[in-house]
């Protein structure tokens, strides 16, 4: 076939859908879309190959080759449909499975005729591939193959290419993961191609009846004593014997006042052909089967479901959902389970959730009408008609209805008394659910067919006394029963205490979960058990079945009893490829298999392969089982497009064309036909997870999970595994219930030797193995495991494991490859690249200063504090601080000659009782207010150099009063000033405990002043000479203090002023911590040097009333106000809800015209939108919400200003900034990261982008480091605690090449230039500055830089729960600390989630996962994270943490 081969990407998106290969509607626009065509597998080139295969195969499968039950030339006279379907089958050239199979001779040409009974269409055979089968283009028939070719060849030129749909879709950067490349080794496939297996003919006996209604009706009239149902009570005493008389009565009373009762005369609620659901209980199989025959006789079809036992049962929204699509307004059930369904107060049943409006109706005699003597149902031949719909649970959870027609049911009757040798009046034992699958067919409906008498046992009786079935089979002589190899393993545990068991009756025991891997071990066991009691081999009949096919296939019962079971020892390392491969049973590695007998009497099976175009298998190589039959399900209801992909399938031969005109199903069962005709099934399609190109079954993992010391610490029933999709692969998850009494130690222990037994058995990882307490599994109704409902829990984050175990290392293979640092670049090529490429080099700066005129009378001023006594002498009274408290009335206020006077005092004490010179350092510990701007202009006014510290905090002395006294060491002050209060503090016995008082320098109490002035102000003699210190803890937990010079201060406040526009008149609010960084300038210097009248609001004072700040920016009709991201965090949650009352006290916030954070990080966009678009009602308009940008060596770099455009954000593409590059991409776009522009680059600073390592300038579109050079620069380190060789080169860098003159301070700040198409205030076109993060927090993994921000976004987003995240690399591993909201039992499901979202969003395998309480992550003033102090705390094993989970 000419059809391009698919590019590797394919692997990297979601396996290609069946739609693609769906045979196009004649209605469809373009024929392409069938088109697409794996590369055809070669027929081989002799038939000699074939035959060694076969020969091979069946070396592996020990039992006879030939069948004789299976012979395919019986033909009975008889009439119906039926009859000539066999009929023509017996004439259609397969090759009888008896004799060896020739390959030579099957071509397309002797396609498989098989009709179908009148009333159902045949199909069109589909033109796969375009190949238009048998005709030329212009319809002229012709019998040979090439032409066929040479057409397709014609209609591929008559038509333009386009690319397939999915192309458009790959993310480019996808490319970058490893894809698995396809083991050199693997085995393939290298059989003949396989021949299609015909069943023996349906031979129809003269006295089989018409329909099964007209069975019932025969045995109802001609045998009415006739038992037809025993049922059992929970002591397993008969409690109610059904005979074919009552059967048939009753029936027939359920069908009148179905179609007459309901409703009115004119109205009727059903009417034939009309839906109704049946909801029985498990224990009640009299009353369902009467009601089924019911809607039977009624023409209506019924719907058979679970009872809903609460409004929360798993997978009972689904099941409403599917009788919502039906149209099934009516629910009949029984006296007892009507009693039983939950009721509201009033009495009446609750609408179960996602369920239609239902009426209950009661189904017993006593509340039914008798129908007139004159009324009889209508008994029809079988026909076309819907005569019943069974649900099917997906692997997704989803719930389908197949709707099986009537002559689909009858001929299935009719097939299985032909396979299962039925005879009139046998007694069956049935232990399985009667109301859908293996159950029903047997126990309900072929019974009927036979007059048959069923013993039914329910499973609460199963429970009780697991051996139930084995004394039912006993005391009635049975000749069939129905079990799982469940009701065998049971029977097993519990048969010691009993002796006169004799199962010699016994002629057939049909295992209905025979197609599982794990029952041929029950099926051993049981024989092995009861062989001495009379059981013989040839009895045990596994059958395989699905709800879309029905029986697929059953073991016959024989007489014979040499002729042993078929069954094969197959290599499961060929399985995950899809390959039988023989092996020997000494090894652990390999899966046995029984044969599920022969396809059933009047079938073709053949297998084709799983994915991709419904294509023939070789004979060596696993497929989904697809028969063509009239016995099989006929659609989904409602659901046109997956019916057509299911029910509709038209296996294709390798040549192209299609095996027979007729559609074939889908069994939903991975298998092959074995050598004589024997079906074995290996898995089902559900049960499939395809971990990097091999395929795994689910059932097959579960049972060498059970081989691990099963009993001891799990369940044995009660393990789910399924398969979750993690960064384009799928990883498998194994989930099981522990035993109340196995302790941790055991529970890994267990975990561990299933994590190796299973890698070493099937040579795949497992990515979480989860153990919950017990009973928490959802649960089907029958109280099996419901899977998708557990599935669905683990990904939600709600299953509340007790133990879990990842090993996201060992699993996750595809990881990009990690990156390798190129040698580095030369200057001159670097200079080339960029004009080549034409990037700019990455450079910006504010307005100059020089240029700027403005009436600045304070410019004339060197230093503040002479800017301080000219305003005490020009406007004495203008006020220039004012602090509110937290009822927002005024605190204290200062006037300009207040302030004046107060510093003269201050510094009259300092040089009288402090006997300090100047140039002496002074340690002010003062709370928020207008004492520490007073006490820093008295230290100002005395020469001597002030450094602000933040007092400790009483409450909590212990870890703050060390860093107190930390600071005051470090800074060498001579005296320690503050309050009263605070005084007292430092003395307490608290402090003693947690400090040594005996060193603290003298310490001044500014509460009571001397009443003089000082001789003198000081006046410095040089304005390089150090102002202030400003001492700060960085978030990697270093104390640095930096020196201010008077003349940067007083730039820095000319600065401020210019961008911000401060004059006397204005007034602005700040609500911010006064002693670091821009904080303390705008607290305490900008005022006095601008004349602006500053609104002081301490944080502290919100947490009492968090709507402060805000109250007084409106209060005041503040334009412009200053807080800190802590602020705004808690104005966000605060007064969240608040928002209607606040504009009923009339705050109004649409003055506002710049709010600023003050910050040294990455904006918080998320936090900035959601405060703007929570305030925006009370008039707070969006664009004047900004943030600042300041760090060690420059305390403001950038400040939204007043004029200037507003701040712009822009999204990259998270990937490429690893790699230090800067790829703008679309909002919304996968790995997307917003950022916003740190406000507008201040007046007289200077911005380039430089290479940290190499310190050469970059261009646009690269990461770097961002390096200022600026008047207000600070002028070094005073001391750094904790690395005295902290580089030098912070405060004076210069570039390796390019401008190698001026002299830079670096920020330690990555982030990136861009030009903007705004225009600045000057006219110029604005540059933007955005930060990344800092140099020191980036972690080096895997090659790459990350930033640690990034990965908590994600993982916050992972749960509910998660409240706040921090991350750190502790060796190689990266260490994710989660706190916790919620109850501890939710602790466990955070594990796999965070893993999940950092594999998905980071490509990064997270080594542990630390869950703490709320509050264990530190965070300081500012707000930010201390992610280096909580690193020493986990290595400390200080975090008292709620669980750590190690992953491997």
């Amino acid at each position: 076939m000419a059809v391009p081969m698919p590019s590797k990407r394919r692997s990297l998106v979601v396996q290609t859908s069946m739609d693609a290969y769906t045979p196009p509607d004649t209605s469809s626009g373009s024929e392409d879309e069938g088109s697409v065509q794996g590369d055809s597998q070669g027929t081989p080139t002799s038939s000699q190959g074939s035959i060694n295969m076969e020969h091979w195969i069946s070396q592996a499968i020990h039992g006879s080759t030939t069948s004789t039950t299976s012979s395919s030339s019986t033909q009975s006279g008889g009439s119906g449909a039926a009859h000539r379907l066999a009929d023509v089958m017996a004439q259609t050239h397969i090759e009888n499975h008896s004799a060896p199979p020739d390959v030579t001779t099957y071509t397309s040409e002797h396609s498989i005729q098989v009709e179908r009974p009148q009333g159902s269409t045949a199909r069109v055979a589909p033109k796969y591939g375009n190949a238009e089968l048998m005709e030329t283009g212009d319809g002229v028939p012709v019998s040979s193959r090439v032409s066929a070719k040479i057409q397709q060849l014609v209609n591929t030129l008559k038509r333009p290419k386009r690319p397939p749909l999915r192309e458009f879709f790959v993310d480019d950067f996808e490319e970058l993961l490893e894809v698995q490349q396809p083991d050199p080794n693997q085995p393939k496939p290298e059989g003949a191609q396989m021949l299609a297996m015909r069943g023996e003919q349906l031979g129809v006996v003269t006295n089989w009846p018409p329909s099964l209604e007209a069975a019932l009706q025969r045995w109802g009239t001609i045998s009415p004593k006739a038992p037809c149902l025993t049922t059992m009570d929970t002591n397993g005493k008969p409690l109610y014997i059904l005979t074919y008389g009552k059967l048939w009565t009753r029936s027939m009373k359920v069908a009148y006042n179905i179609l007459h009762k309901l409703g009115t005369k004119q109205e009727p609620m059903v009417r034939p052909g009309d839906r109704v659901t049946l909801v029985f209980p498990n224990n009640d199989p009299a009353a369902f089967m009467v009601a089924f025959y019911g809607c039977l006789l009624a023409e209506v079809v019924p719907v058979p479901i679970e009872v809903p036992l609460t409004r929360k049962d798993a997978g009972s929204q689904q099941i409403g959902f599917l009788l919502g699509s039906c149209g099934v307004t009516v629910a009949l059930t029984s006296d007892a389970c009507h009693k039983g369904l939950p009721k509201s107060p009033t009495g009446e049943i609750p609408q179960f959730k996602g369920w239609p409006k239902l009426l209950w109706f009661v189904t017993e005699s006593k509340h039914l009408s008798k129908p007139p003597r004159d009324w009889f149902p209508h008994i029809k031949d079988a026909n076309n008609d819907t005569a019943y719909i069974e649900y099917k649970t997906c692997k997704d959870g989803s719930v389908l209805g197949v709707t099986v027609t009537r002559i689909a049911l009858l001929t299935h009757c009719q097939a299985l008394t032909q396979a299962c040798g039925y005879t009139e009046a046998e007694t069956i034992v049935n232990v399985l659910d009667f109301k859908k699958d293996v159950g029903l067919w047997h126990g309900i409906l072929t019974s009927v067919m036979n007059m048959m008498h069923v013993i039914s046992i329910p499973y609460s009786l199963m429970k009780v006394n697991p051996l139930s079935w084995i004394q039912k089979v006993c005391q009635y002589k049975a000749k069939v029963a129905c079990v799982k190899s469940r009701d065998m393993h049971w029977a097993l545990v519990a048969h010691r205490d009993q002796r006169d068991i004799n199962l010699s009756s016994l002629r057939m025991l049909i295992v209905a979960d025979g197609a599982n891997p794990w029952s041929i071990s029950s099926c051993d066991a049981f024989l092995n058990v009861f062989q001495s009691k009379g059981l013989r081999q040839e009895v045990i009949c596994p059958c395989a079945s699905s709800p879309e096919a029905l029986t697929v296939a059953i073991r016959r019962p024989t007489d014979d009893s040499n002729q042993p079971p078929g069954r094969g020892v197959l290599s499961m390392h060929g399985l995950t490829y899809g390959v039988i491969r023989v092996d020997s049973e000494e090894k652990l590695s390999v899966l046995t298999v029984q044969d599920v007998g022969l396809v059933m009497p009047g079938a073709i099976m053949c297998s084709v392969k799983p994915d991709g175009i419904p294509q023939l298998c070789k004979t060596d190589e696993i497929g989904e089982l697809c028969v063509c039959a009239i016995a099989t399900g006929t659609s989904y209801y409602g659901l046109s497009g997956m019916t057509k992909n299911t029910f509709e399938v038209f296996p294709m031969t390798s040549s192209g064309g299609p095996i027979t005109e007729y559609p074939f199903i889908r069994t939903g069962l991975l298998g092959f036909i074995g050598p004589g005709g024997l079906v074995f099934v290996i898995g089902k399609m559900d049960g499939l997870m395809v971990v990097s190109g091999r395929r795994h079954n689910a059932d097959d993992i579960v049972a060498t999970a059970l081989a691990v010391e099963p009993m001891k610490f799990v369940y044995r029933g009660r393990i789910a595994v399924f398969s979750v999709s993690v960064l384009h692969d799928e990883r498998i998850v194994i989930v099981a219930e522990q035993r109340p009494d196995s302790t941790e130690e055991d529970s890994f222990q267990w975990m561990s030797r299933v994590l190796q037994a299973i890698d070493s058995i099937h040579q795949v990882g497992v990515y979480c193995l989860a153990l919950v307490p017990a009973n928490t599994l959802p649960k089907t109704p029958l109280g099996g495991i419901h899977l998708s409902e557990t599935k669905q829990l683990f990904l939600e984050g709600s299953l509340h494991p007790c133990n879990v175990l990842m090993c996201p290392h060992t699993c996750v293979t595809n990881l990009p490859k990690p990156r390798q640092k190129q040698p580095e670049i030369g200057p001159a090529s670097v200079m080339v690249g960029n004009l080549v490429s034409g990037k700019r080099i990455a450079q910006a700066s504010g307005r100059d200063l020089g240029q700027i005129e403005d009436n600045d009378q304070a410019r004339k001023f060197l230093f503040l504090s002479e800017v301080l006594q000219w305003r005490a002498q020009t406007t004495p009274d203008h006020v220039l601080y004012t602090l509110l408290n937290c009822r927002g009335t005024i605190a204290n206020s200062l006037t300009c000659v207040q302030l004046h006077k107060r510093a003269e005092k201050i510094a009259v004490m300092l040089m009288e009782r402090g006997h300090l010179q100047d140039g002496d350092h002074v340690a002010l510990v003062y709370p928020p207010g207008i004492d520490l701007i007073a006490a820093f202009y008295g230290c100002l006014y005395a020469g001597c150099v002030p450094i602000t510290v933040r007092p400790p905090h009483p409450q909590n002395i212990a870890t703050t009063l060390p860093t107190v006294k930390m600071i005051v060491e470090v800074s060498r002050s001579a005296c320690l000033m503050t309050t009263q209060l605070i005084c007292k503090l430092l003395r307490s016995r608290e402090a003693a405990a947690a400090v040594d008082v005996r060193t603290w320098p003298p310490v001044l109490d500014t509460d009571d002043l001397p009443k003089k002035r000082p001789a003198q102000i000081y006046k410095p003699s040089n304005p390089d000479t150090l102002a202030y210190l400003d001492f700060s803890v960085s978030t990697t937990g270093m104390l640095a203090g930096v020196k201010m010079s008077h003349a940067a201060t007083s730039a820095f406040c000319r600065s401020i002023k210019l961008q911000c526009e401060l004059y006397p008149s204005r007034e602005v609010a700040i609500c911010l911590d006064p002693y670091c960084g821009l904080g303390f300038v705008l607290w305490c210097l900008c005022s006095v040097y601008s004349g602006h009248q500053s609104i002081l609001i301490p944080p502290s004072e919100l947490e009492t009333n968090p709507a402060l700040w805000l109250l007084a920016v409106s209060q005041y009709k503040v334009r412009d106000t200053f807080c800190s991201y802590s602020v705004m965090e808690l104005c966000t949650k605060g007064l969240g809800s608040q928002t209607e009352s606040l504009k009923a006290r009339g705050l109004d916030l649409s003055r506002v015209r710049t709010c600023v954070v003050v910050a040294e990080e990455r904006p918080r966009i998320a936090l900035t939108q959601s405060f703007s678009k929570l305030f925006k009602d009370l008039g707070l308009h969006p664009r004047a919400v900004s943030t600042s940008l300041g760090c060690r060596v420059n305390l403001a770099i950038c400040l939204q200003g007043t004029s200037g455009p507003d701040p712009t954000t822009v999204y990259v593409d998270m990937r490429a900034l690893r790699h230090d590059r800067v790829r703008l991409v679309e909002r919304g776009s996968p790995h997307s990261l917003p950022l916003m522009e740190s406000g507008k680059i201040l007046p007289g600073v200077r911005i380039i982008i430089a290479n940290p390592e190499t310190k050469g300038p970059l261009g646009d579109s690269h990461l770097g480091e961002i390096w200022v050079h600026s008047t207000h620069n600070a002028s070094g380190y005073f001391t750094i605690y904790g690395d005295e060789s902290l580089q030098s080169d912070h405060f004076n860098s210069r570039l390796s090449f390019g401008d190698t003159q001026t002299i830079w301070a670096r920020t330690g700040y990555l982030g990136f230039l861009r030009r903007t198409e705004l225009t600045d205030a000057n006219g110029e076109r604005h540059d933007a500055l955005y930060v990344v993060g800092a140099l020191d927090e980036a972690m080096e993994l895997r090659g790459m830089r990350y930033h640690p921000i990034d990965i908590e976004t994600s993982v916050i987003r992972a749960h509910k729960s998660i409240t706040e995240c921090a991350v750190f690399t502790w060796t190689n591993l990266l260490v994710v600390v989660v706190e916790l909201d919620g109850s501890e039992q939710e602790a466990l499901d955070l594990v796999p989630l965070v893993t999940n979202v950092v594999l998905e969003e980071h490509y990064l395998i997270v080594g542990v996962v630390v869950v703490v309480d709320i509050g264990v992550i530190p965070i300081n003033s500012r707000g930010e994270k201390q992610r280096m102090h909580l690193r020493d705390g986990f290595l400390a094993d200080q975090l008292d943490p709620i669980y750590v989970a190690y992953n491997m």
